[in-house]
């Protein structure tokens, strides 16, 4: 983004990014509990409104998503050890448009142990390249674009982000951490509207579907 702020900072429709992310799951009522994970010299989101919600507990994380992630579990873990078969979301800061209808989607189609994310069918010619030339076209009906929030059983994902981190492999999502375990996770038609704010085009992108929201509520 070219700031000198965290991005899940940055204001949006009077709210921080951030906010905007987590009212989707804080909306859930099957969802029990919410963890967010903080960088070691985060100073703002003690100061955010909803960081005092009863559902909301925080941690640090680490120098990679993994290592954040996997704090995240551990902090779930410690308060979920009484109970059997919990089942974890695990969804980006930066995706402040979630649809509840999507999570709702991904919660009856997601089922033990696979689990599965919201994604996307690539719609555009994709291009295989070399040296910003092109080396094939590659068929696009193989092809989705993840999302977050991804929806694994706890235990599983653990072990599975434990064992990449064990082979030094790189995870950009917590499906590929999953499929290296030898799952199949289920893939669930997320929206178009569940954009990744990355570069400073895509804050009025989020403002647009967000304004059409409430439009249509």
């Amino acid at each position: 983004m070219g700031l000198n702020r965290p991005k899940q900072y940055l204001p949006l429709r009077g709210r921080s990014l951030i906010e905007w992310s987590l009212q989707p799951l804080l909306d859930a009522g099957w969802i029990d509990g919410i963890v967010v994970v903080l960088a070691k010299s985060d100073s703002e989101f003690a100061s955010l409104a909803l960081a005092g919600h009863p559902k909301i507990v925080v941690t640090t994380g680490g120098a990679a998503r993994a290592d954040s992630v996997l704090a995240g579990l551990a902090t779930v873990a410690a308060r979920a050890a009484a109970f059997e078969d919990v089942r974890v979301l695990v969804h980006d800061a930066a995706r402040p448009c979630l649809e509840a209808s999507a999570l709702e989607r991904l919660r009856e189609e997601c089922g033990e142990p696979h689990g599965g994310l919201l994604a996307l069918p690539c719609t555009d010619t994709l291009k295989r390249a070399k040296s910003n030339k092109v080396v094939e076209t590659v068929d696009r009906a193989f092809y989705w674009r993840a999302q977050t929030p991804q929806l694994f059983p706890l235990t599983l994902l653990s072990a599975a982000l434990q064992e990449c981190r064990a082979r030094d492999l790189e995870v950009t999502d917590e499906a590929s951490a999953m499929e290296r375990a030898g799952y199949k996770p289920r893939l669930v038609r997320g929206h178009e509207s569940n954009l990744k704010v990355t570069y400073p085009e895509d804050l009025p992108l989020a403002e647009f579907w967000l304004s059409r929201r409430e439009r249509h509520a």
